[in-house]
């Protein structure tokens, strides 16, 4: 489940979950997003056993890598939307920063 979530937020930069399950998903983004830093075959072929889709693998490689080359971490924000009309489960929105 967790591995879905994260390959949700590197595809789509932005995926609303409950509060538990994006304090958890924040770290494992991050990561995979420190491994895009790191470049080389070894970092990709990691990636790729955690992310299910190549396509989003090669994003964070090829995109988000780049785009977070001069921050030392902190790539995800989480923003409370409020309790879930069903079961009032706390929701938020985990996003990746610009």
């Amino acid at each position: 489940m967790y591995r879905n979530l994260v390959t949700d937020l590197l595809n789509y930069e932005k995926i609303t979950t409950t509060e538990a399950k994006a304090k958890e998903v924040r770290g494992l983004a991050e990561k995979m997003i420190t491994l895009g830093k790191e470049g080389g075959l070894h970092s990709r072929r990691r990636a790729l056993s955690f992310i299910f889709d190549k396509k989003v693998a090669d994003k964070v490689f090829t995109e988000l890598a780049p785009r977070y080359a001069e921050r030392p971490g902190g790539y995800t924000r989480i923003i409370k939307l409020g309790p879930r009309l069903g079961d009032g489960a706390d929701m938020v929105q985990l996003e990746l920063v610009e």
